[in-house]
């Protein structure tokens, strides 16, 4: 009986505060790069996802395409799922692991495909560099690494998985739905104008690949204990 009432808390302690100042930090992070985002938009000034200038088109038009960027929408979750983390590190539910595991395996998939295709297109400066480094580099490296580190875990199941690809498969429908109405696509490996329906389910197919390989990764690692794991 007492040997379960004597069991050290100090460190679980010293873990759960680093676990919500780490999110804490990636929220800040998301955060002021959204509201750069933002300004940039608004003022018409260059597009942090693409660089080009968007002062020609409605605010209407601005906001609609700036959330329809993978980018932006992966950024919103992980400021989502962060904010809540700082609030209870080791969260749990059916519809938070269905949030994590989304904003997880979404920035994997940002920060990948911008270091590997996307950099090449983009070459920002100012505040569109700044915006760029928050969304792309900082925001997707320090979710998975904040997930390596502190988890919580274990949170991962086939139906979380199920329900997380939910997402993606609404947001490729969407891209292309609206692409083939107003002929705009939010990157150039998926412009159905520039390089045909082929390629551009191609490369669609490719990253359903790296996500499910991604996925298949992320439950390996998900049975390993981190601050938040439940006991037993």
């Amino acid at each position: 009986m007492t040997a379960t009432t004597t069991r050290p808390t100090s460190t679980p302690g010293r873990a759960g505060q680093a676990s919500r100042l780490w999110h804490l930090l990636i929220v800040v992070d998301v955060a002021a790069a959204l509201v750069i985002q933002l300004g940039l938009i608004l003022t018409g000034g260059p597009d942090p996802n693409t660089g080009e200038a968007v002062g020609s088109l409605g605010i209407g038009t601005r906001m609609i395409q700036t959330l329809s960027y993978f980018t932006i929408q992966s950024n919103i979750l992980v400021l989502i799922a962060a904010a809540t983390l700082v609030v209870h590190p080791a969260r749990d539910g059916r519809i938070w692991r269905i949030l994590r595991l989304d904003a997880l395996l979404g920035i994997t998939i940002t920060g990948l495909v911008f270091d590997l295709v996307l950099v090449r297109y983009v070459h920002p400066t100012g505040w569109q560099l700044v915006a760029t480094i928050g969304f792309h580099y900082i925001a997707p490296w320090a979710t998975l690494l904040g997930w390596l580190v502190f988890g919580p875990r274990p949170r991962i199941d086939r139906r979380t998985i199920a329900w997380a690809f939910l997402w993606p498969m609404l947001w490729i429908a969407y891209t292309f739905i609206r692409g083939a109405l107003v002929g705009w696509y939010p990157y150039p490996f998926l412009d159905v104008d520039e390089i045909g329906y082929g390629a551009s389910i191609r490369n669609t197919a490719f990253v359903l690949v790296v996500a499910v390989v991604l996925v298949a990764i992320f439950k390996g690692l998900d049975r390993f204990r981190s601050v938040g794991s439940s006991p037993g």
